[in-house]
């Protein structure tokens, strides 16, 4: 297998100068620089969700099965939405999605609210660019667009919106196959 260098170079720096912060790793220029080299593909959320209002000043911890805590929320504000994924291989992980993207991302209710106030929505589908990681790549830690840290590991997908690349963040592998559909293969091999 050969890797590129400037693939090569996150790794390269954290064994000369320790492993860097979350604030160090520019996740948006290692996407730039993996889709300049054919890594990127374009996939669509499409697996319903189940989501309910968040309360104001909750922090929603998302907790994927068999890794623990991948992320945690800044404190929710008025029609933030708590969402949680139909996906019993990662423990139906649950994360929350701000007001202004909500609407955006998962349109209108697709049932009425059960007992606990979930209901179900549809993904709109956006179309999302994603690179998966490679065996030699990560795990590494860079800040969400939230603003919190996520550590990205070999296998995961770092997926991106193609209109605004500063909503770059980390999709866990098994939740990435389980709730999203590729719609065009990379060019290149990961």
């Amino acid at each position: 297998m050969r890797l590129s260098y400037s693939l090569c170079l996150p790794f390269v720096l954290t064994l000369l100068a320790g492993p860097a912060t979350a604030q160090d790793f520019d996740v948006k220029a290692f996407f730039a620089k993996a889709a300049e080299g054919g890594r990127a593909g374009v996939a669509q959320k499409t697996k319903i969700v189940d989501a309910k209002p968040a309360t104001s000043g909750e922090v929603v911890v998302t907790i994927i099965r068999s890794e623990g805590i991948e992320t945690k929320s800044k404190p929710a504000e008025s029609g933030d939405m708590v969402v949680r994924n139909r996906c019993p291989e990662t423990g139906n992980e649950q994360y929350l999605v701000k007001a202004a993207s909500f609407a955006k991302r998962y349109g209108t209710p697709q049932s009425e609210a059960d007992a606990d106030g979930w209901r179900a929505y549809r993904p709109n589908g956006v179309p999302m660019r994603y690179v998966i990681l490679s065996a030699s790549e990560g795990p590494f830690s860079f800040m969400a667009p939230w603003g919190e840290a996520m550590v990205a590991k070999p296998g995961d997908a770092i997926v991106q919106d193609p209109t605004n690349p500063t909503d770059t963040y980390r999709v866990a592998a098994a939740a990435f196959a389980c709730t999203y559909d590729i719609t065009e293969k990379p060019k290149a091999g990961s």
